[in-house]
């Protein structure tokens, strides 16, 4: 049976309430027996928490600090995530970034909590989700200034090539989502020159369905679909991409 990853999952959002067992059932159903599930702020603890006490084998943790979550408080927020890392076991820290999309208010905080928590993520020995948003080049200058880079991933990755290529040789891999299928998408153009080793699958559930089901609320069980698009575009069998895009999220995240 082919097997995937998913390596962005909000399945502790309120939008899986009424159906989160079902949602989880669905997805291992569909060959996606394991999903990384990104924390945004304190809130997002405790139900990211009981998920992965729940589902041990199927749900892993990432602890950190959303950028939309980051305001004139976040220093005492990160002590209060730090300090939970301690009893829970961590796979990542992230989501983690910088986010200038809705607000740019506290652009400094974001890149001061980003640096931060790059810096947890070494001293850990972690790989880091990373969350950018009209922020490309601030994200890049960032890690630019890190003597050490803690790898990791470019969530929900939809840039140039030169990007792309500037975040592989900083040693990131691009998570591909939903968006691949979109026909605004440039990534099928940009995709085949970037080596499949440096890809790993994402959903982003609740958001950023693939099609045809965007628009509606996106689930785990969706990886084939993103899987199936991307055999497309590399022109390969999907057991390819399943195989080698596994291997990466198990390398990268340690699972």
């Amino acid at each position: 049976m082919i097997s995937y990853v998913d390596t962005h999952a909000h399945l502790y959002a309120e939008e899986f309430d009424a159906d989160r067992s079902e949602v989880i059932a669905r997805a291992i159903q569909n060959g996606v027996t394991k999903i990384l599930l990104p924390n945004i702020d304190l809130h997002s603890l405790e139900g990211m928490k009981s998920l992965t006490d729940t589902y041990p084998q199927n749900c892993f943790a990432m602890l950190g600090l959303h950028p939309c979550s980051v305001d004139e408080h976040y220093k005492a927020t990160l002590t209060s995530i730090e300090s939970a890392i301690q009893n829970i076991v961590v796979k990542s820290i992230g989501e983690i970034g910088i986010d200038l999309y809705w607000d740019t208010t506290f652009k400094n905080q974001q890149i001061d909590a980003f640096l931060i928590q790059c810096h947890w993520a070494n001293r850990m020995d972690l790989p880091i989700a990373i969350h950018t948003r009209n922020a490309t080049r601030e994200t890049l200058d960032a890690l630019n200034t890190l003597e050490k880079q803690p790898g990791g991933v470019f969530h929900c990755f939809g840039g140039t090539l030169e990007e792309a290529n500037e975040i592989i040789d900083l040693g990131y891999s691009l998570g591909i989502g939903g968006v691949v299928t979109y026909k605004s998408s440039n990534l099928a153009g940009i995709l085949p020159q970037i080596s499949l080793d440096k890809i790993v699958l994402e959903t982003d559930a609740p958001y950023l369905s693939p099609s045809p089901f965007r628009g509606k609320r996106n689930e785990s069980m969706h990886i084939p679909i993103i899987a199936n698009k991307l055999a497309e575009i590399y022109g390969v069998p999907v057991e390819v991409i399943a195989e080698r895009t596994t291997f990466n999220a198990c390398q990268l995240f340690n699972l």
